[in-house]
């Protein structure tokens, strides 16, 4: 899928092309983004902008500016994804294609929980309805593209490994989790999903320790997000998940 096994997880408005070539030196992937696609989410994220100084990539055509941020990106040693929010399916299957054209992964996002994003249907309202999920993966699925479903632990009334298994039979290829303080979700998910899809772990990634107790709950990979700008931590995890790779028996 990508190595080395450490993944730069995307920040809302901050993590764009030059964001992942500075931390290409350590990562074998990076999902840029987030960004909304479509009139409603767009709107909901520029209600953020304006009324909690969030930021936010709000360009005039998201499709572009995804294909420009991609191809910025062709000629550095990573793999990249772009984190998606979106309504309906249609703008999520434009953008896929966008992301199978470069090589990228197509990540859909079920994990936002703003509430300007939840009240439009966006990021963890997905979670609750499995059903509308899996018709954007299929449709992303359909494109060709590699795609990715970035989830959230500690959802009321959600089961996650319920939801990977589902995600994984639409046609998704990874599913991206953020563990919350409910590390061991990875090994729930695992045992259900086995090899049918890629697992990276998210939250609290820092050092050996938190890496590797991912790493045993049954995690293929782990990102990192608010410290992806920092050298020392992505050494350190990067060392972490070499380390770990090596020393699995043959």
């Amino acid at each position: 899928m990508f190595e080395p096994r450490l993944a730069l997880a995307s920040l809302s408005g901050e993590s764009d092309a030059e964001w992942a070539e500075a931390g290409a030196e350590w990562s074998g992937a990076a999902f840029l983004g987030g960004i909304c696609l479509d009139e409603p989410s767009r709107r909901a994220a520029k209600e953020m902008v304006d009324t909690r100084d969030r930021e936010e990539f709000l360009p005039d055509d998201p499709f572009d500016f995804i294909d420009a941020q991609l191809e910025a990106l062709s000629d550095v040693r990573i793999r990249p994804g772009f984190n998606v929010r979106s309504t309906t399916p249609e703008p999520i299957a434009r953008a896929a294609e966008v992301c199978a054209a470069r090589d990228a992964i197509i990540e859909i996002n079920a994990h936002c929980r703003q509430d300007e994003l939840r009240a439009v249907g966006c990021g963890e309202t997905l979670l609750a309805d499995t059903d509308r999920l899996v018709t954007f993966v299929r449709t992303a699925a359909e494109t060709d593209a590699m795609v990715s479903v970035k989830v959230r632990a500690e959802v009321p009334g959600v089961d996650l490994p319920a939801t990977a298994t589902r995600v994984a039979a639409a046609g998704a290829d990874l599913i991206h989790v953020d563990a919350m303080d409910t590390e061991s979700v990875i090994a729930d998910i695992d045992a259900v999903v086995g090899n049918s899809l890629f697992v990276i772990a998210n939250n609290g990634v820092r050092n050996r320790e938190t890496a590797f107790e991912y790493l045993r709950f049954g995690a293929d990979a782990v990102s990192v997000g608010r410290p992806s700008d920092r050298p020392t931590v992505l050494a350190a995890v990067r060392s972490a998940v070499e380390t770990w790779v090596r020393e699995q028996p043959a």
